[in-house]
């Protein structure tokens, strides 16, 4: 009888082992299908993410790459869906406001919108950065719906109390002191300085009120054995700005300035300066573009420390500039430029042009080409001393001496190639070229 059961439980494994086969084979076949329609599915809503180029400061790109992961990032503007551009501006009480916005390309065309987030003073960098991923992530939903992402995107609200009235103790002021100090040196040298500020400063959307006064001291010794050169600089100035807003072209207001500098042989300089503003964009097209023209005329007493080569100790002067200055910012590049004029009304031959300017330019897809500059051509020069200046102050750079002009220029291009998508973030080894 045993062995009959026997025989029968083999019979049975011989049985039921070719159905236990194809179970297993039945189960993972079904897993592996799962599990690639999972994959296939995950590929599927990657490829159709919104396609999105950030032209944002770096300092901010990593985090936004890592904390919004729901759209594909390339690295071409022109690959783009969504162009996101993001300016920054100086706030009254000392913070920053972040202006992005978001331009749409190829499906997205003519879909245009711009979110704002406003930093304070005190806002640490990871403070800033949420905030900026915050008004981000809200400004590309309207992008994301239109994708089948949309059905994996979940908004919440954090309920707030109902908003009060601000009571600003402060009147809407903003102060600042800053003091700074250092020490270096070697064998033969040494370098001491003091630099120490302060600044306060009332914005509000009717006027601007900025005073700042200030202090620095630079002391360099060189030290070769037989010979020892000491080299001391200090300069102070307090200056102050006022100006009303007028209308959304026109504003008007008062700079004011005294400072005493032994580089520029001004024992004591004081100026007084109406000025008017002209832009002829509107003010509030800031983010992206300004025109604006200034004019002042200045009256200036000053004293020298050292007889002039005009064989003058102290004079008084009336003086005049106008001064153009263009920012512009789109998705092939910015650019921004500035033309000053200002000549004496004593003596229209004693005058100065300065221009400046900076263009980036995204040539076409990968390439983009970079330039800044300033040239000033230099015809007043009334406080040069009139004994002049030795080796040593000239080359200690105590010393200010006669020069018809001085330029600098700086150019370059750069081109990237290679895959158009930027997605992935790897913070390791620090995450930057460093070697």
């Amino acid at each position: 009888m045993k062995v009959n059961n026997e025989r029968c439980s083999v019979r049975t494994k011989r049985v039921l082992l070719p159905y236990t086969f194809f179970l297993w084979v039945f189960f993972f076949s079904g897993f592996s299908c799962l599990a690639l329609d999972q994959t296939d599915t995950k590929n599927y809503l990657q490829e159709q993410a919104v396609k999105v180029y950030l032209d944002v400061s770096g300092r901010f790109q990593e985090y936004i790459k890592t904390e919004i992961t729901f759209v594909n990032y390339v690295r071409d503007r022109k690959e783009a869906q969504v162009y996101i551009m993001m300016t920054t501006r100086q706030t009254g009480a000392g913070g920053a406001e972040y202006t992005i916005k978001l331009i749409g390309q190829q499906d997205f065309k003519h879909v245009n919108d711009t979110v704002k987030f406003v930093s304070r003073q005190m806002d640490s960098e990871d403070m800033v950065r949420r905030g900026i991923v915050r008004v981000l992530k809200q400004g590309l939903m309207r992008y994301v719906e239109k994708t089948p992402l949309a059905e994996y995107i979940e908004i919440s609200y954090r309920g707030l109390s109902k908003p009060e009235d601000a009571v600003d103790n402060w009147n809407y002021w903003v102060f600042n002191i800053d003091l700074e100090t250092d020490f270096s040196g070697e064998a033969s040298k040494e370098r001491h300085s003091l630099d120490v500020s302060l600044a306060a400063d009332r914005v509000t959307a009717e006027s601007k009120i900025s005073m700042g006064a200030g202090y620095d001291y630079m002391k360099r010794v060189y030290d070769f054995g037989e010979n020892v050169y000491l080299s001391i600089s200090h300069s102070k100035y307090f200056r102050g700005l006022y100006v009303k807003s007028l209308t959304d072209h026109w504003s008007a207001g008062m700079y004011a300035n005294i400072s005493s500098s032994s580089y520029t042989n001004d024992l004591l300089s004081a100026d007084l300066a109406p000025a008017v503003e002209y832009n002829i964009f509107p003010y509030s097209d800031y983010t992206r573009r300004e025109f604006r023209l200034l004019y002042r005329v200045a009256w200036n007493n000053v004293r020298y420390e050292e007889e002039t080569i005009y064989d003058k100790t102290r004079e008084t002067l009336f003086y005049q500039s106008l001064s153009a200055t263009f920012e512009f910012k789109e998705r092939w590049g910015s650019l921004s430029a500035s033309l000053l004029g200002l000549n004496y009304l004593h003596d229209l031959s004693k005058n100065r042009l300065d221009f400046s300017c900076y263009l980036n330019l995204r040539i076409f897809k990968g390439l983009s080409f970079n330039i800044s500059g300033d040239i000033s051509m230099i015809h007043d020069q009334l406080s040069l001393p009139k004994k002049g200046a030795t080796k040593e102050e000239i080359l200690l750079h105590r010393k200010q001496i006669a020069t018809d002009y001085d330029y600098y220029v700086s150019m370059g291009f750069r081109y990237t190639f290679g895959s158009i998508y930027s997605n992935v973030v790897n913070p390791r080894f620090g995450g930057g070229r460093r070697w």
